[in-house]
């Protein structure tokens, strides 16, 4: 795999240019994103969006885009490019693009004549801050640039109008200004590397679009506002650095800061190295606290996803003392037994009744990845609260008389398969459900296994007889004999025979209620339905609810999600369940399927694993451009594949 260096063709190509995504991270949550040629198509999009206390605890777009232009021979060059009604871009700095690297900092050639110019973005690492580089790398004589900041200050859900709130008034501060348009948020600061010359022109552009939220059935339209712009003189060679953040800085340092920056940055010229890059794209630390978002540019942090996706994110950089610190943080936020399902969210918090088994199978999976660390040492009090909690459980769900957890009603997050419009749930899966009981064993398995440091042998001894009972009231109730695999969900003794991955869950277990002549069966039937490329779809093509397209408005979106779209974590779930009883078929499947994801890292999201596919073939990447359970599960899969390798190599 190369540097990504995307040929002139491609650039100039919007249709091509405008779907390519580049994301950038720091580790307070705060992030950069845009498209490849800079033109914002999301209103999530921005050079500088970052998670604010104040006005809403939530991620704000500070600093939109920045339009640089530059003049020569009495000609005004604008580098810019934003998207108006009509398919009108204006300007189309795009036609100037010259070259496009993303390794190790996304970086962009103009050329315009004689005059070449190279502009670096650097997301500072531990600092609410963006740093762009400039170069002349060629002139015949200096030139004049100017760059206009675009300022948005909202939330990112929200669009901007134009309005008389905004302040236009701004204070000088070294090689720059600082503006605070608004009230309730803290002051940006602009500024260089070099002496520059402010004129204040505030004005506001209007009706700025964003394509692809119209395609998804929201408000697309929005006005930015432009405090003025900043003048520079530049010769051949020279380098300046322009920066935006929430506080004042040196600007004799600034170059060597962002040089330093770079210099931290995994270069992106390998698929192990993409995938490893990724796994800072999703950590981000609260004072002392440690979280996973779900994903970018617009998912919470959600604490199943991140249960998910934490063993495999945590296996390259192999420190167990940052993965106690994330079980420890997330163990702050429970609720009794249960965990929150959005943990940033300052809305009235939801509970999953398989969250909380999910952290089981992350202590599971963490102690054989750090078997030194004595995890139910540290954390065996909270889970003994989650089962003796779940026997008596009656108001999110209920134990029933076989053993196995009930839900009496359909709701969104009675699962992963959250599909959800006006609150409702779109995928009515509710009963008895396949990977909420499987968890339920295996979680009732794993304190068994620790049973010699449980005190309480009394408990101890209630497990040990509704452990056999489980697993016989699990193949009673879910076993499809007939057709060799799992019911979905069973309400009322009425099975749901629809085709869905879950069952792959309780196939991958470590313990699975499962024998491996059942796991052969339901993995038939998973390859010849459910298995693709990029995933494992979320329903049979063969169902008549299948949707194989993820387009439209939200609802149509939701029903897709969770009726037909492939997504790739799932795979790992087919993995773990095919290594137990086909290891060599399991390594060939694995190796394919990474094979696949390479070309994945120059579509929607450079250098990122999207969120989920389109059902059929050729599976194209939707939904959030960069997701964690995706990533961290490849990971693991990854490293699986490793470790199976040299094992079947050895002499």
């Amino acid at each position: 795999m190369t540097n990504y260096l995307i040929d002139k063709t491609k650039l100039i190509n919007l249709e091509y240019s405008l779907k390519c995504e580049i994301l950038r991270t720091n580790n307070l949550g705060s992030y950069s994103c845009t498209t490849l040629v800079e033109c914002n198509t999301r209103k999530y999009h921005g050079l500088l969006i970052c998670h604010l206390p104040e006005p809403d605890n939530c991620h704000h777009v500070l600093l939109s885009n920045v339009q640089e232009s530059f003049v020569e021979y009495h000609s005004v060059f604008n580098l810019g490019m934003h998207k108006y009604a009509g398919d009108n871009y204006n300007p189309k700095g795009h036609k100037y693009l010259h070259d496009f690297s993303n390794s190790p900092v996304p970086k962009l050639v103009y050329r315009v004549g004689d005059v070449i110019l190279s502009k670096e973005k650097v997301l500072a690492s531990n600092e609410n801050r963006i740093y762009i580089k400039y170069t002349v790398e060629q002139a015949r004589k200096p030139m004049l640039i100017r760059i206009k900041p675009f300022l948005a200050f909202r939330n990112i859900h929200t669009l901007r109008k134009a309005n008389m709130e905004v302040n236009h008034h701004y204070q000088k501060v070294e090689n720059g200004i600082s503006s605070k348009i608004y009230t309730n948020y803290p002051e940006l600061f602009l500024q260089f590397s070099k002496k520059n010359e402010f004129v204040a022109s505030p004005d506001w552009y209007y009706n700025i679009e964003y394509p692809e939220e119209q395609q998804r059935g929201y408000d697309y339209k929005e006005d930015l506002y432009v405090p003025g712009y900043f003048e520079l003189q530049l010769k051949k060679g020279e380098t300046i650095v322009f920066t935006a953040g929430l506080e004042p800085v040196k600007s004799n340092g600034l170059l060597k800061k962002v040089n330093s920056e770079i210099n931290k940055q995994i270069p992106r010229d390998t698929f192990e190295n993409c995938l490893h890059n990724t796994i800072n794209q999703f950590f981000i630390k609260k004072e002392k606290e440690r979280y996973v978002i779900a994903g970018y540019p617009w998912l919470p942090i959600r604490s199943r996803d991140a249960l998910i996706a934490l063993p495999g994110l945590m296996q390259p950089i192999n420190k167990p003392e940052l993965a106690l610190e994330f079980l420890q943080s997330i163990s702050i936020h429970f609720q009794g037994h249960l965990i929150p399902e959005i943990l940033s969210s300052c809305k009235e918090k939801t509970y999953a009744p398989d969250t909380p088994l999910w952290f089981i199978w992350t202590l599971q999976k963490y102690q054989s990845l750090f078997p030194a660390m004595d995890l139910w040492k540290l954390f065996g009090k909270q889970v003994l609260k989650i089962i003796s909690a779940y026997l008596v459980e009656k108001e999110h769900f209920k134990i029933h008389t076989n053993g196995l957890p009930f839900i009496e009603k359909p709701h969104p997050q009675n699962s992963w398969m959250q599909a959800e419009f006006e609150g409702k749930a779109l995928v009515k899966r509710f009963g008895y459900l396949v990977e909420l009981a499987s968890l339920w064993y295996n979680a009732l398995c794993f304190v068994l296994e620790n049973k010699t440091q449980i005190k309480n042998k009394s408990f101890v001894s209630t497990l040990e007889k509704l452990e056999p009972k489980v697993k016989k009231s699990f193949n009673q109730v879910f076993w499809n004999q007939d057709l060799g695999y799992l019911y979905d969900f069973v309400v009322e003794e009425k099975p749901n025979q629809q085709v869905r991955p879950n069952q792959l869950i309780a196939a991958a277990l470590p313990y699975s209620p499962l024998n491996n002549e059942q796991i052969k069966t339901i993995l038939d039937v998973a390859k010849n339905q459910l298995l693709t490329q990029k995933g494992i779809r979320s329903l049979s093509p063969v169902d008549p609810d299948y949707c194989p397209d993820y387009f439209g408005n939200h609802m149509e979106r939701e029903l897709a999600a969770y009726n037909g779209s492939v997504w790739p974590w799932l795979f790992t779930q087919y993995f773990d369940a095919l290594v137990k009883v086909y290891p060599k078929s399991a390594l060939r499947a694995a190796s394919r399927l990474l094979q696949f994801f390479e070309p994945e890292f120059l579509q929607h999201g450079l250098c990122s694993i999207s969120e989920l596919y389109n059902g059929n073939p050729p599976h194209k990447a939707k939904g959030a451009i960069a997701f964690a359970m995706n990533t961290g599960e490849l990971i693991r899969l990854r490293m699986m594949l490793i470790a199976l390798t040299k094992r079947n190599t050895k002499p």
